[in-house]
């Protein structure tokens, strides 16, 4: 049994450092996305904050189940 080897290699391949350079562009590229959508969320959220009224206002009328409860909770900020 003669022990033949693989000499179908290459350095620059898609499963060498040409892949692995896409992988870390690919994944550094995904971070930068994130992090600007991020700082996008945070600035709508701080020029736009909720209002707390609804909710700490008057919850006695608030029943177990009931479907006009959801005039106490969270309302988005217009």
């Amino acid at each position: 049994m003669a022990v033949t080897e693989n000499t179908n290699r290459a350095v620059f391949g898609l499963h060498g450092v040409t892949g692995m350079l896409i992988a870390t562009v690919l994944l550094l590229s995904i971070l930068v996305g994130l992090t600007i959508w991020g700082m996008g969320v945070q600035q709508k959220s701080a020029t736009n904050p909720y209002d707390p009224t609804p909710i700490t206002s008057n919850l006695d009328n608030v029943k177990m189940i009931s479907k006009k409860n959801a005039d106490f909770a969270f309302q988005d900020a217009k």
